[in-house]
């Protein structure tokens, strides 16, 4: 396969599927705004940060799966990619830890004044009057909003601190993922209100999404307590960024930011942003995944993704129907010999039914085997009388999928 890499990603795992016979092409210097005239001619392509815009996938020739090294796949238009049947796939979870270090990072440096006093050292200045106010970890309340995998690992991390965690209470929360709440020792609450107003630390941790668009709004500020830190480690337009001012100005609310709205596209540039030249923000460069550990587990995990789509599998593929759709299932057992679905599906092409979902499954000594196909469109029983007329059908069977 001819694969694209759009973003820098570490040599041996190119090298991994150079020794497979792919042909790699490693252009970390593309950026958005000329990778449409670049994707002709490549299988695969493989982003991080890049973005990927309809008019990308409208340049590609013959472009199957891109895969985002990393977890999420917002600045990938999935929908394109879905409406011309191109698999989107991530890398989700390898990162977990590393932004979790980066997150209780944040909230030691903020109590303990770090930034700040460094900069002090560096001019020469000595003010250990200042330094030396802190309130401590200790007994504090951590509220964690988004108890994923990343709110996970930092809730236990934030155990070994002796802080107490709080996160919000989820309807419907796999059973694995209950489990693991129990296990970091987190007590859930009924609502965001009673989190927020409990908490001495806010630590946000959210998929991009509409829904969580301007969550940190003027009225969450409002419901936290005065002089409260605010960590964001998640996406940058999940906080009002002009709200968050005002809330340091007027409550003495702190931050710790790792994501920022209109970061510069490429690792460098200039950025001009009121918030993080603001005194009471301690800030990053949208570094939390960008560990050496996070990095070697996120190449992995993109390798594997490529290798699997190389056999026909698909691995964390994110624009795919998450169930079986369709109005009606037919199930046929049939023969297994070669042109027996052809011929079925050519029966249905004749009535004007269509195939959405379908599965064929082999029984033990490969004699006979079951196909499960779901459709859209009218199964009478002319056409259920057809199938089963066919050539090596064994029986065929039609049901609503709403009864």
């Amino acid at each position: 396969m001819r694969i694209l890499f759009a973003d820098a990603l570490p040599e041996a795992a190119v090298d991994l599927l150079r020794d497979q016979g792919d042909e790699c092409v490693v252009n970390p210097d593309l950026g958005t705004d000329h990778l449409a005239d670049a994707i002709e001619g490549f299988d695969v392509l493989v982003v991080r940060s890049t973005q990927v815009t309809a008019e990308v996938i409208d340049q590609s020739d013959q472009l199957g799966l891109i895969v985002r090294s990393g977890a999420g796949t917002n600045t990938i238009d999935c929908a394109a990619a879905a409406d011309a049947g191109i698999y989107v796939c991530n890398v989700p979870g390898t990162n977990s830890v590393a932004v979790a270090e980066l997150t209780i990072g944040l909230i030691i440096a903020i109590d303990r004044h770090i930034a700040d006093a460094t900069a002090d050292l560096r001019r020469g200045s000595w003010n250990k009057k200042a330094y030396s106010v802190a309130e401590g970890l200790h007994g504090r309340t951590l509220g964690i909003v988004g108890v994923g995998e990343i709110g996970l690992a930092v809730a236990e991390r934030a155990r070994a601190f002796e802080m107490r965690i709080i996160a919000q209470r989820k309807p419907g929360r796999r059973p694995e993922v209950e489990a693991r709440v129990r296990a970091a020792g987190i007590r859930l609450v009924d609502d965001l209100d009673q989190l927020l107003a409990e908490s001495d630390v806010v630590s946000i941790h959210v998929p991009a999404g509409p829904d969580t668009v301007g969550l940190v709004d003027e009225a969450f500020l409002q419901r936290m307590k005065d002089g409260a830190v605010l960590i964001n480690t998640s996406r940058g337009d999940a906080v009002d960024e002009a709200a968050l001012v005002a809330a340091m100005e007027s409550k003495g609310i702190r931050a710790g930011l790792d994501v920022f709205i209109d970061e510069p596209d490429g690792g460098t540039g200039e950025f001009d942003s009121e918030l993080a030249r603001h005194p009471g923000v301690v800030g990053t460069h949208h570094v939390g995944a960008s560990t050496r550990q996070a990095q070697d587990a996120t190449s992995a995990g993109t390798v594997e993704v490529i290798d699997a789509y190389r056999r026909g599998s698909l691995l964390n593929c994110v624009n795919m129907a998450d169930d079986r759709i369709g109005a009606s299932t037919i199930t046929l057992r049939h023969y297994d010999r070669v042109g027996v679905l052809a011929a079925v599906f050519g029966v249905l092409r004749e009535a004007h039914v269509n195939v959405q979902t379908m599965q064929n499954k082999v029984f033990n000594g490969s004699n006979a085997a079951v196909a499960i196909v779901d459709v859209s469109g009218e199964i009478t029983e002319e056409v259920v009388s057809q199938l089963s007329q066919l050539d090596h059908v064994i029986q065929v069977q039609a049901t609503r999928r709403d009864q």
